[in-house]
């Protein structure tokens, strides 16, 4: 379905029982909302009903032209404005990727309207901040963050069919296909892109500690995150907390080990 919000609009995708407790599933990139397909069935049987939201410069009518209209506060109001619209005051929330991100600033801004969290792949902002400030192998795994910035970057990831997209997310076999692809349509790379173009070591400082229940998931493949910054994000959880660690596993949690991702998921919402 259609949602409009802040003069946007954004696809949803709704399932699961209509009287369910709500969650919120965030994606990161390059995915949508599809790289959330695995887990659905699992959270759809407990009874929960599910809204994935492709996040703005993925849904068609939710583009804005200015890099700072990108910035993480934006996506995070659009989430805040999402659930309004669905009249939706708490939400369950998971999160991946630039998802986790998001869900990280919904939970320290937005408290009540979360109601657990489960952020995937990417830690507390602030715990990033502090491992890529004192751990060179984190600024190291982040270098191909300049690459993304840079003017070049939608003709390197769109070459020969989407090549290189399709080459980052190995992992997930013949999934990443229908990423690349998608990406082919006009507006929809430089929108993705523009989320690490607006970022800012003012944006990850600014993030405080998070009071609602909170799952961190990190898996020891991956990677973007090294274990410095996984094992950080526990000074800034302030609420029930609980890291899981998924052994053996790479970035693409929800598509590479979906059934691990739905067992503590489910346990964080405690159905």
């Amino acid at each position: 379905m259609e949602i409009k919000a802040r003069g946007l609009t954004f696809d949803v995708y709704e399932g699961g029982p209509a009287d369910g407790a709500p969650v919120l599933l965030l994606h990161g990139f390059p995915q949508d909302h599809r790289e959330f397909d695995l887990i659905l069935p699992r959270l759809h049987a407990a009874g929960l009903r599910t809204y994935a939201l492709d996040q703005r410069g993925y849904s068609a009518g939710a583009r804005p032209d200015a890099v700072a209209d990108y910035r993480l506060t934006e996506p995070t109001a659009d989430a805040v404005a999402v659930l309004d619209a669905l009249g939706v005051e708490r939400a369950h929330v998971i999160g991946h990727d630039w998802g986790a991100q998001v869900g990280w600033l919904l939970a320290a801004h937005h408290p009540d309207r979360v109601r657990t969290l489960t952020a995937v792949s990417v830690p507390h902002p602030r715990g990033l901040a502090v491992s890529l400030r004192n751990q060179p192998s984190q600024r190291l795994r982040f270098a191909y963050m300049k690459v993304f910035q840079s003017r070049f970057a939608e003709r390197l990831l769109l070459a020969r069919g989407g090549e290189v997209l399709k080459r980052m997310m190995r992992p997930i076999g013949a999934r990443a296909d229908r990423y690349a692809a998608a990406m082919a349509e006009p507006g929809r790379l430089t929108g993705a892109l523009n989320w690490y173009r607006a970022l800012s070591g003012r944006q990850l400082a600014g993030v405080g500690k998070i009071t609602v229940p909170t799952t961190y998931v990190w898996s020891d493949g991956d990677p973007v995150v090294g274990r410095s910054a996984a094992l950080a994000t526990s000074t800034w959880v302030e609420g029930d907390y609980r890291l899981v660690v998924l052994r053996g596993v790479g970035h693409w949690v929800p598509e590479e080990a979906p059934n691990a991702l739905a067992d503590v998921a489910l346990a964080r919402i405690g159905v």
